[in-house]
């Protein structure tokens, strides 16, 4: 029997330890060693030793005895093997080579050092949960957008002044500055499912409070200003609850593919409701975005109440607030690509991203455009984020560089002094997009290296830490920004942030090759 015959001992072996091979397989790898004898140091073009080619070789004369080998209809029909599959193989022979004293090739080095498959674009939408939380919030968050153009576009109105304009914004950013580890900390103590149907049933009431103020005529700055606020505390509650959220539907495998397709959807609500609020601003009043904006809160509130996971928190999560603060707070500062990340964070989202201010005053003073233009700008924002969103979805396996981290938020800084520059409508529009792409590559990266760098028991309250350092610098930033334009004008003002921000990034990147971060 041929099983027999190829497994059964020989006294013809060669004295190498290889049993059970054919007669024509030992032949023919006796005339490959004669044919090579001086080569063997030579590399395969993965990067391994020319030994490691003849054993690819060998794998491949060696019949199949014990398993027939499928055909490729047969493995196109059963999908061939999953990603965790071909993942484990990857690992298991990058391990065999380094174990085994030779040069690992730089596919199996990558296997090692990453330890994550390559995901598809759309992968996170396996599941169902993810898919009914992704459709809810494309609806919302098109009404937010509406909402956060109408806002800025009616604070105009009511002052026309840039300083008061930029603190409504530090206003509503405030509470998520002071109120976003609080929010992660809860989180985590109550389950995040349960945070986010009070969070944004609260922001719905917010949304409905300020159409019926400007409806009725009866609408002041003070108004704007309270109700900035009261947006701005349910904002730092949920910031935290929701990215968090993400793990809790996909699992860790598929959260680089889940954040970025979240991103997506946040995009492209950006290229949407801008231009949507400007068109109906346009033609009816400001009151028309807010009150869309309230009635868009059903579709999330709709999907939350349909998805099954709740988002339970870890039993070592149910410590008080201060306690998971602390905690918190301690695993950040201890642990140097956490502190990186959130630093990094906070120097650009302080000094390069305050669209929300700039592109108003720009639209308005240097291109002396109107409510239609100003939501054309934001929607190339927008245009420019979703086409960075994809990108990561389609491109990004495993944890992000920090290296990617810090060039993003130079480009992003250097992108703002260049926004200084533009002169005309179409220059800025071109501008915009590509900042809305770096900044997309920028936020989804550190929201990934967070999340995959934590633990599950702290993710809540990192989360904050991270909302905390990207939206909450905003308020600081905002006044900053509209202070220097109430002073200099919006050019100057634009310059100034951008060439701080580039030298903040730099020293941040200095101080991390010192540390060997």
């Amino acid at each position: 029997m041929l099983g027999a015959a190829g497994a059964g001992p020989s006294a013809g072996h060669p004295a190498d330890g290889r049993r059970g091979e054919p007669a024509p397989v030992r032949r023919r790898r006796t005339q490959l060693r004669q044919a090579q004898p001086a080569r063997s140091h030579r590399r395969c073009p993965g990067g391994a030793r020319w030994a490691h080619c003849l054993s690819r070789r060998r794998r491949r004369l060696r019949p199949s005895v014990d398993r027939p080998r499928r055909s490729q209809a047969d493995r196109s029909r059963r999908g061939g093997l999953q990603p965790q599959g071909r993942l484990r193989r990857a690992r298991g022979d990058a391990r065999r080579h380094a174990g085994r004293g030779r040069r690992v090739s730089r596919r199996h080095a990558r296997v090692l050092e990453r330890g994550t498959p390559r995901l598809v674009p759309l992968g996170a939408f396996r599941h169902r949960d993810f898919r009914l939380f992704w459709g809810g919030q494309l609806v919302s968050l098109i009404g937010t957008w509406m909402q956060s153009v109408g806002q800025s576009w009616l604070v105009l109105e009511l002052t026309g002044s840039a300083f008061q304009l930029g603190l409504v914004n530090a206003l509503q950013f405030t509470p998520i500055l002071l109120l976003s580890p609080v929010g992660g900390a809860l989180s985590d103590r109550w389950g995040k499912r349960r945070i986010l149907l009070v969070t944004q049933a609260a922001m719905m009431v917010q949304a409905f409070v300020l159409a019926l103020l400007v409806r009725s005529g009866h609408v002041r700055y003070w108004h704007v200003a309270v109700l900035a606020v009261i947006y701005g505390i349910g904002r730092a509650i949920d910031i935290p609850a929701r990215q968090s959220f993400l793990t809790d539907l996909v699992g860790r495998p598929d959260l680089p593919n889940a954040v970025a397709l979240n991103s997506v959807v946040f995009n492209s609500a950006r290229i949407v409701g801008p231009g949507l609020a400007g068109l109906l601003i346009a033609r009816f009043d400001v009151a028309v975005a807010f009150f869309l904006n309230g009635a868009s809160f059903i579709a999330v509130l709709a999907a939350l109440l349909a998805i099954r996971t709740e988002g339970a928190p870890d039993p070592a999560g149910r410590l008080g607030v201060r306690q998971g603060l602390i905690g918190a707070v301690s695993y950040a500062a201890s642990t140097p690509a956490v502190a990186f990340t959130l630093g990094l964070l906070v120097v650009v989202s302080l000094l390069a991203l305050n669209f929300n201010v700039v592109v108003p005053l720009i639209a308005r003073d240097v291109l002396n455009e109107g409510a239609q233009g100003f939501g054309l700008l934001m929607s190339s924002l927008g245009a420019g984020a979703i086409a960075g969103a994809v990108g990561v979805a389609a491109l990004r396996r495993g944890r992000p560089p920090l290296s990617l981290l810090a060039g993003t938020g130079a480009i992003l800084c250097a992108g703002v002094i260049v926004l200084a520059l533009a002169q005309h409508f179409v220059v800025a529009m071109a501008v915009l997009a590509v900042l809305g792409c770096f900044q997309i590559v920028f936020s989804t990266g550190c929201n990934t290296a967070l999340q995959l760098t934590t633990p599950d028991a702290l993710r809540g309250r990192v989360m904050g830490l991270y909302a905390m350092a990207f939206a909450g610098m905003t308020p600081f930033g905002s006044l900053l920004i509209g202070t220097l334009a109430e002073r200099l004008g919006v050019r100057a003002a634009c310059a100034l942030g951008g060439a701080a921000g580039l030298l903040a990034v730099s020293a941040l990147v200095l101080v991390a090759r010192r540390r060997s971060i």
